[in-house]
């Protein structure tokens, strides 16, 4: 059963007698799950497990919910901001799924985006930020760090996805929910991703929802793209999506969100123009050739994917141009709140 499958019947779209039957036997094992995560988080709660601080600041990025919701150009925004205010800052990821036993995806676009900053992978998070301070690093952002509570953290940012905010009102497995809304009493800052590919008032909705747990300030963002680009370096106008025809795929938490960009930009892709792997798949030389081969039947002249399954594609050949969509982070308020709380705690 693929991901896209299972999202389709965790989400209630899928209907009949064995989508039924997958959601019921997935609602048994929500029980255990959360008595799971509800005891860890106590145990860190009331300081039975020790929480380990480090020798520099601490912001980490992360989210409720499994799959996509934005981290990594949100991870690159805020290195940057860090940057421009004369520290040296360095990234903190576990380093899930890595490609070849060193780097992962994330970490290969976030090399690209951020060729000098120093970037260590680590299933020990505390072990990982001290190499980065060992680097001469004064400041630690800490990439998919909300549930990893062992790290010290001076800002818990949580990243909320407008198309999918509460992971279908489930804990897993019957939902995408990490741990219950209840976490978001950690949260120091909320923001809210993909506004702009929702309707008016899901924002305000999401707001009142998150308002019920925690009194952190949300901000409203977009993930707005600026270019094509490819991996030679070279970059194209987005107009080359209305002028040619477009063959989409991706590897992503959040292939809708994708699909959705791409709408908006005026190219909607029909089903029969659209291929979704599971999330960080590693790609063969067979799913290149069977990406040809889809492309083929629908005519396409040019291929299109996200930066994060772009930077995986170097060994391999395609009979077609492949053209990444670039996308920066953009506040649609206060951006400049934004940065004064960042600077606030790390002082």
């Amino acid at each position: 059963m693929d991901e896209a499958t299972i999202l389709d019947i965790l989400s209630g779209q899928r209907r009949g007698l064995a989508a039924s039957l997958i959601r019921g036997l997935a609602t048994v094992g929500v029980p255990f799950y959360a008595c799971t995560t509800g005891v860890r988080n106590s145990l860190y709660d009331f300081g039975v497990f020790n929480v380990k601080k480090v020798d520099a600041p601490v912001i980490s990025i992360g989210n409720l919910t499994t799959g996509g919701t934005g981290k990594t150009p949100v991870v690159a925004w805020i290195t940057e901001f860090l940057k421009s205010q004369n520290l040296q800052p360095g990234i903190v990821s576990r380093g899930y799924r890595t490609l070849d036993g060193v780097e992962n995806d994330e970490k290969r676009l976030l090399n690209q985006l951020l060729p000098r900053v120093p970037h260590h992978q680590d299933k020990d998070r505390v072990a990982a930020a001290q190499s980065v301070i060992s680097e001469g690093c004064d400041v630690c952002v800490l990439d998919d760090g909300f549930q990893h509570r062992r790290l010290h953290r001076d800002l818990n940012i949580v990243l909320v996805d407008a198309l999918n905010p509460f992971g279908y009102g489930y804990l897993l497995p019957r939902g995408l929910l990490r741990e219950s809304l209840r976490g978001l009493r950690r949260a120091d800052a909320i923001l809210l991703t993909r506004c702009d590919l929702v309707k008016d008032g899901v924002c305000q909705a999401i707001r009142e929802q998150i308002c019920r747990y925690t009194a952190a300030p949300v901000w409203e963002t977009e993930f707005q793209p600026r270019r094509l680009v490819n991996l030679a370096n070279e970059s194209a106008s987005l107009q080359q999506l209305h002028s040619h025809r477009v063959f989409a795929f991706c590897g992503i938490g959040n292939p809708g969100g994708f699909r959705r960009t791409l709408a908006a930009l005026g190219a909607p892709v029909r089903d029969q123009a659209f291929y979704a792997f599971p999330d960080h798949h590693h790609y063969s030389p067979e799913n290149a050739g069977h990406l040809a081969r889809l492309a083929e039947q629908v005519h396409a002249e040019m291929l299109v994917t996200t930066q994060k399954d772009l930077v995986k594609l170097a060994q391999l050949s395609f009979p077609l141009p492949v053209w990444a969509v670039q996308i920066d982070l953009e506040f649609r308020a206060n951006a400049m709140g934004f940065q004064s709380l960042i600077a606030a705690n790390i002082s």
